[in-house]
């Protein structure tokens, strides 16, 4: 058995890097429902995700030996294969977190990873039969199981309590958002944690330190669990703001069904072995969740953004890994190159987000964003709230005190309506004389 070189050192340091940006990246999927209804003060929130991240790392190693010995080949595979792998999907990482989209880091790692493995070695280094199981066909149906589960569970939940204390029941939903969104988080640490894993337990088969079909070993177990709570700590507050304000308005009871409906099926994938997105799978369950309640309505702009974010993934991310590749199979100035290139990469892009940065303290102010197509129809059939009609002489009141109510005006009056006497003709009584 080899010792680990100074390359497989580096790759390891990096994909660790990528762990750690998989966990800022990830925050809003456990979070954000939880953060944009109040149920829990931010920084105690991602604390909370953190630990239960950290946690979570520990329950299963399935996902892991899916990616390091289902995704590709690793027979002829080098360690600076990985390494590219690895510089396309942080690049990815970091630039749709600067655009603030919930893209997937799982597909961005996919990408890169199949990218570069086909640029090395071809196509047969690749098991497509074990990409569409596996990567495509949930990445397809996840996310609509979510939204569908979130959204009849959205209903159901308006439905029970509709004639219950809106108060009572605002505490109670609340309280089940922090259970929910700790179990997301739990789910998060068994399905994300899990990739870094496989990707280091892959570079150290390729490296001749472990024999191929081995488990991760403890201290990458560690490590990668440690990595992704320490960037879930951290907190990725541009990615939390889209997904907990900028696509729908939550309330607790649509936080609660879309946290329990993302955290059932990523549970339901870890158990299976599928490596699916948890990013996709909690904004469908906040989409669905936005549907369901009576009157509630989507974003479909952002949605849109983000639906052609997860479309743009996996290519993306593949062309940034096969140029990454090319860079290093010149050898070794084209390795140092390929590192300085992200190093560069990531400089740029944090340099962008300094103008506009989104902290702990903003992460909840939203800029209105003007109704589109859809959700001008949808609030178009929406009967108007039920009220008071007022008269000519008290809306012109109101309107001239905004935010107060006429004093000398009642329901009764205000249901009535005026309609001018007809004209009865000259007369030759005088007028008669006006009262004060």
């Amino acid at each position: 058995m080899e010792h680990i070189t100074l390359l497989l050192g580096i790759v390891i340091v990096t994909a660790l890097v990528f762990d750690f940006t998989n966990g800022f990246h990830d925050t809003a999927n456990a979070m954000a429902t939880t953060i944009s209804t109040g149920a829990l003060r931010p920084k105690t929130a991602v604390a909370m995700s953190a630990a239960l991240n950290l946690l979570g790392a520990f329950l299963s190693v399935e996902v892991a030996k899916t990616i390091s010995g289902g995704i590709i080949n690793e027979q002829g595979i080098r360690v600076e294969v990985i390494f590219a792998a690895l510089v396309g999907a942080i690049l990815w990482n970091l630039l749709t977190w600067l655009l603030g989209l919930p893209s997937s880091s799982s597909h961005a790692l996919f990408g890169g990873l199949i990218g570069a493995a086909v640029t090395s070695a071809g196509w047969s280094a690749v098991n497509g039969s074990t990409i569409v199981t596996k990567v495509l066909i949930p990445a397809v149906a996840a996310p609509l199981v979510a939204g569908l589960a979130s959204m009849l569970a959205t209903r159901l939940s308006y439905v029970i309590g509709s004639r219950a204390d809106e108060k009572a029941t605002a505490k109670g939903y609340r309280a089940g958002s922090i259970a929910s969104a700790g179990l997301v988080s739990l789910a998060h640490g068994t399905n994300d944690a899990q990739k870094t894993m496989g990707i280091i337990t892959l570079a150290l088969v390729t490296g001749g330190v472990i024999a191929p079909g081995s488990n991760p070993p403890t201290w990458v177990i560690v490590s990668a669990g440690l990595a992704i709570a320490l960037g879930t700590y951290l907190g990725g507050w541009r990615i939390i703001r889209t997904l907990g304000k900028g696509l729908t308005d939550l309330a607790p009871q649509q936080g609660f069904a879309a946290q329990t409906s993302a955290a059932t099926a990523i549970l339901a994938s870890s158990h299976l072995g599928f490596s699916l997105s948890t990013t996709q799978v909690c904004s469908g369950a906040v989409m669905g969740a936005g549907l369901g309640r009576k009157g509630g309505v989507v974003r479909w702009s952002t949605a849109t953004r983000m639906l052609t974010a997860w479309v743009l993934t996996l290519p993306a991310a593949g062309l940034v890994g096969a140029g990454a590749e090319l860079l290093t199979k010149q050898g070794t100035w084209g390795t140092v190159a390929t590192g300085v290139l992200l190093l560069a990469g990531a400089g740029v892009i944090w340099t962008l987000s300094r103008r506009k940065p989104v902290t702990v303290d903003n992460v909840n102010d939203v800029e209105t964003e003007p109704a589109g197509v859809v959700t001008a129809a949808i609030a178009a059939v929406i009967p108007p709230p039920a009220g008071p009609v007022l008269t000519a002489d008290a809306a012109t009141a109101h309107s001239a005190a905004p935010g107060t109510a006429p004093a000398d005006t009642d329901a009764t009056t205000d249901l009535q309506a005026t309609i001018p006497a007809p004209d009865a003709g000259p007369s030759s009584e005088p007028a008669p004389a006006a009262t004060v």
